[in-house]
């Protein structure tokens, strides 16, 4: 038993990159929209954080923007993802606490559901890394030849 085991669990470790891909792959999907939102009308978004009391909100705007523009685009080629997962991470506990937090966990409340799972998401990539099937795989790999 112990040795079927630790075939089954030698066979998971091959496996492993692939979840890695689907998280980046499907946070970028998430993030496309928000992210072209903010980027195609930055003066709404800053009135938006202004009526919600947030500090410097043009410049708030324009961070949320640019770091959710610029994730997408990185987390799809798996290029500097443990780097710009922290303030993806940022940005979602924003908006957990000043947007979908009165809404409760429930996601159809518009509550932090789906925020949480997305942080949760991006710690995994902060930790793990973005995989072999990765430009970040790719630069480690042929810089140590």
């Amino acid at each position: 038993m112990k040795t079927l085991y630790q075939k089954y669990l030698n066979g998971l470790v091959k496996l492993r990159d692939i979840p890695l891909l689907l998280l980046r792959l499907i946070l970028a999907y998430g993030f496309f929209q928000p992210a072209m939102m903010k980027v195609k009308d930055f003066n709404g978004i800053a009135q938006w954080f202004d009526s919600m009391n947030y500090p410097f909100p043009v410049v708030s705007a324009y961070l949320a923007g640019i770091t959710e523009f610029l994730g997408v685009i990185l987390l799809l080629l798996g290029l500097g993802t443990r780097i710009i997962s922290l303030p993806l991470m940022f940005v979602m506990a924003v908006a957990i606490f000043n947007v979908h937090w009165a809404g409760g966990f429930d996601a159809a409340n518009n509550g932090f559901e789906i925020p949480l799972y997305y942080l949760l998401m991006l710690l995994t990539l902060t930790v793990f890394g973005s995989g072999r099937i990765s430009v970040d795989y790719l630069i480690t790999r042929f810089s140590k030849k």
